[in-house]
Protein backbone atom coordinates (compact mmCIF):
# COMPACT_ATOMS: atom_id res chain seq x y z
CA UNK A 1 0.00 0.00 0.00
CA UNK A 2 1.72 3.50 -1.00
CA UNK A 3 1.87 5.78 2.27
CA UNK A 4 0.27 8.66 1.80
CA UNK A 5 2.31 11.82 2.37
CA UNK A 6 1.92 13.41 6.35
CA UNK A 7 0.72 9.83 7.96
CA UNK A 8 2.17 7.21 9.86
CA UNK A 9 2.43 4.14 8.47
CA UNK A 10 0.47 2.21 10.91
CA UNK A 11 -2.15 5.18 10.73
CA UNK A 12 -2.91 4.11 7.21
CA UNK A 13 -2.72 0.30 7.65
CA UNK A 14 -5.31 1.03 10.16
CA UNK A 15 -7.45 3.64 7.65
CA UNK A 16 -7.11 6.43 9.79
CA UNK A 17 -6.91 9.78 8.35
CA UNK A 18 -4.19 12.25 8.99
CA UNK A 19 -6.24 14.06 11.71
CA UNK A 20 -6.28 11.25 13.82
CA UNK A 21 -2.98 9.92 13.00
CA UNK A 22 -1.68 12.35 15.63
CA UNK A 23 -3.17 10.67 18.55
CA UNK A 24 -1.94 7.26 17.88
CA UNK A 25 1.37 8.13 16.44
CA UNK A 26 4.07 7.98 18.90
CA UNK A 27 5.07 11.24 20.89
CA UNK A 28 7.87 12.41 22.82
CA UNK A 29 7.17 12.45 26.07
CA UNK A 30 8.83 15.46 28.40
CA UNK A 31 10.46 15.20 31.41
CA UNK A 32 10.50 17.75 34.10
CA UNK A 33 12.81 18.78 36.88
CA UNK A 34 12.27 21.39 39.43
CA UNK A 35 14.91 21.67 42.70
CA UNK A 36 13.91 17.82 44.51
CA UNK A 37 12.21 16.30 41.87
CA UNK A 38 11.84 14.35 38.19
CA UNK A 39 8.59 14.03 36.68
CA UNK A 40 9.30 11.58 34.14
CA UNK A 41 7.19 9.74 31.64
CA UNK A 42 5.16 6.52 32.92
CA UNK A 43 7.00 3.33 32.13
CA UNK A 44 6.95 -0.15 33.86
CA UNK A 45 9.22 0.44 35.88
CA UNK A 46 6.65 2.04 38.12
CA UNK A 47 5.14 -1.08 38.38
CA UNK A 48 5.71 -1.59 41.97
CA UNK A 49 4.88 2.12 42.66
CA UNK A 50 1.04 1.68 41.15
CA UNK A 51 0.71 -1.72 42.69
CA UNK A 52 1.80 -0.93 46.36
CA UNK A 53 -0.05 2.20 45.96
CA UNK A 54 -3.47 0.79 44.91
CA UNK A 55 -3.73 -2.13 46.68
CA UNK A 56 -3.15 -0.28 49.71
CA UNK A 57 -6.78 0.91 50.51
CA UNK A 58 -6.45 3.66 52.83
CA UNK A 59 -3.69 5.21 50.64
CA UNK A 60 -6.09 5.00 47.72
CA UNK A 61 -9.26 5.37 48.61
CA UNK A 62 -9.68 8.70 47.14
CA UNK A 63 -8.13 7.31 43.54
CA UNK A 64 -10.58 4.08 42.97
CA UNK A 65 -9.02 1.80 45.29
CA UNK A 66 -8.12 -0.53 46.91
CA UNK A 67 -7.36 -2.66 43.30
CA UNK A 68 -5.73 -5.76 42.43
CA UNK A 69 -2.67 -6.04 41.02
CA UNK A 70 -3.56 -6.61 37.94
CA UNK A 71 -5.84 -3.81 37.99
CA UNK A 72 -3.13 -1.03 39.28
CA UNK A 73 -0.99 -2.42 36.04
CA UNK A 74 -3.86 -1.70 34.07
CA UNK A 75 -3.71 1.93 35.41
CA UNK A 76 0.01 1.96 34.84
CA UNK A 77 -0.74 1.22 31.15
CA UNK A 78 -4.07 3.54 30.74
CA UNK A 79 -1.63 6.28 32.16
CA UNK A 80 0.84 5.57 29.53
CA UNK A 81 -1.09 5.37 26.91
CA UNK A 82 -3.57 8.53 27.72
CA UNK A 83 -0.20 11.02 26.74
CA UNK A 84 -0.49 8.89 23.23
CA UNK A 85 -4.29 9.26 23.01
CA UNK A 86 -5.12 12.94 24.44
CA UNK A 87 -1.21 14.39 24.18
CA UNK A 88 -0.91 15.02 28.11
CA UNK A 89 -1.02 12.89 30.88
CA UNK A 90 0.62 12.02 34.25
CA UNK A 91 4.02 11.82 35.35
CA UNK A 92 5.85 10.05 37.74
CA UNK A 93 7.60 11.61 40.28
CA UNK A 94 11.08 10.55 41.33
CA UNK A 95 13.13 12.22 44.26
CA UNK A 96 16.70 13.21 42.55
CA UNK A 97 18.89 12.49 46.47
CA UNK A 98 17.14 8.61 46.73
CA UNK A 99 16.35 7.90 42.99
CA UNK A 100 13.13 6.71 44.20
CA UNK A 101 9.47 6.88 42.53
CA UNK A 102 6.94 7.95 45.17
CA UNK A 103 3.65 8.83 43.11
CA UNK A 104 2.43 10.65 39.87
CA UNK A 105 1.45 14.11 39.17
CA UNK A 106 0.02 15.52 35.61
CA UNK A 107 -3.46 15.49 33.96
CA UNK A 108 -6.35 13.13 33.61
CA UNK A 109 -9.51 13.25 31.53
CA UNK A 110 -11.81 9.85 31.28
CA UNK A 111 -14.69 9.70 28.74
CA UNK A 112 -17.46 12.42 29.82
CA UNK A 113 -14.87 13.97 33.02
CA UNK A 114 -13.12 17.49 32.21
CA UNK A 115 -9.75 17.19 32.53
CA UNK A 116 -8.29 17.70 35.61
CA UNK A 117 -4.68 18.45 37.30
CA UNK A 118 -4.27 15.19 39.25
CA UNK A 119 -1.48 13.48 42.06
CA UNK A 120 -0.87 10.83 44.51
CA UNK A 121 1.70 10.25 46.68
CA UNK A 122 2.81 7.19 48.92
CA UNK A 123 2.02 7.52 52.69
CA UNK A 124 5.42 7.56 53.12
CA UNK A 125 6.36 10.24 51.18
CA UNK A 126 3.63 12.03 52.51
CA UNK A 127 4.24 15.55 54.37
CA UNK A 128 7.80 16.98 52.66
CA UNK A 129 6.07 18.87 50.27
CA UNK A 130 6.66 16.90 47.25
CA UNK A 131 3.11 16.72 45.80
CA UNK A 132 3.03 20.66 45.73
CA UNK A 133 6.04 21.21 43.85
CA UNK A 134 5.40 18.62 41.19
CA UNK A 135 1.84 20.25 40.69
CA UNK A 136 3.65 23.05 40.59
CA UNK A 137 5.73 22.04 38.10
CA UNK A 138 2.72 20.52 35.96
CA UNK A 139 1.29 23.32 36.20
CA UNK A 140 3.32 25.69 34.78
CA UNK A 141 4.02 23.21 31.84
CA UNK A 142 0.50 23.18 31.05
CA UNK A 143 -0.13 27.43 30.57
CA UNK A 144 3.69 27.51 29.24
CA UNK A 145 4.02 24.60 26.90
CA UNK A 146 0.80 22.87 26.51
CA UNK A 147 -0.75 26.72 26.31
CA UNK A 148 -3.66 26.14 28.38
CA UNK A 149 -5.88 29.25 29.21
CA UNK A 150 -6.67 27.22 32.00
CA UNK A 151 -5.81 24.65 34.30
CA UNK A 152 -8.88 23.06 36.82
CA UNK A 153 -8.86 20.42 39.11
CA UNK A 154 -11.60 19.16 41.83
CA UNK A 155 -11.72 16.42 44.03
CA UNK A 156 -14.49 14.20 46.95
CA UNK A 157 -16.04 16.45 49.55
CA UNK A 158 -14.14 14.27 52.24
CA UNK A 159 -10.51 14.59 50.48
CA UNK A 160 -9.23 17.33 52.37
CA UNK A 161 -5.78 17.23 52.19
CA UNK A 162 -6.05 17.85 47.91
CA UNK A 163 -8.69 20.86 48.98
CA UNK A 164 -5.78 22.01 51.02
CA UNK A 165 -3.30 21.66 48.74
CA UNK A 166 -5.13 23.39 46.00
CA UNK A 167 -5.92 26.38 47.92
CA UNK A 168 -1.79 26.18 48.65
CA UNK A 169 -1.43 26.54 44.72
CA UNK A 170 -4.00 29.82 44.50
CA UNK A 171 -6.84 27.65 43.33
CA UNK A 172 -10.29 29.06 43.85
CA UNK A 173 -13.96 27.52 43.21
CA UNK A 174 -15.32 28.17 40.52
CA UNK A 175 -18.43 26.23 40.64
CA UNK A 176 -19.97 22.84 41.42
CA UNK A 177 -21.19 20.28 39.09
CA UNK A 178 -22.25 16.61 38.91
CA UNK A 179 -19.45 14.49 37.24
CA UNK A 180 -20.16 10.99 35.33
CA UNK A 181 -20.37 8.86 38.39
CA UNK A 182 -23.01 10.64 39.75
CA UNK A 183 -20.99 12.56 42.60
CA UNK A 184 -21.66 16.28 43.06
CA UNK A 185 -17.90 18.45 43.11
CA UNK A 186 -16.49 21.22 43.53
CA UNK A 187 -14.29 22.68 40.76
CA UNK A 188 -11.24 24.71 41.31
CA UNK A 189 -9.25 26.92 38.83
CA UNK A 190 -5.69 26.81 39.44
CA UNK A 191 -3.37 29.94 38.41
CA UNK A 192 -0.42 29.94 36.32
CA UNK A 193 2.37 30.50 39.22
CA UNK A 194 3.80 33.87 39.21
CA UNK A 195 6.96 32.96 37.37
CA UNK A 196 5.27 30.86 34.46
Amino acid sequence: MPRQAGSCLSCQTLGIGKKQSRLVSSMEIPTLQTDRLNLVPPSAVAEQLYEEFYTNALASSAYGGPLTAGAAWARLASDLGTWHLRGFGVWLIQRQQQQDFVGVCGYWQGIGWPRELTWWVLPQARGAGIAREASEAAIKHAYRVFRWSVVETYMNDTNEPARRLVLRLGGFKTGRRQFPDGLDRDVFQIPPPSNA
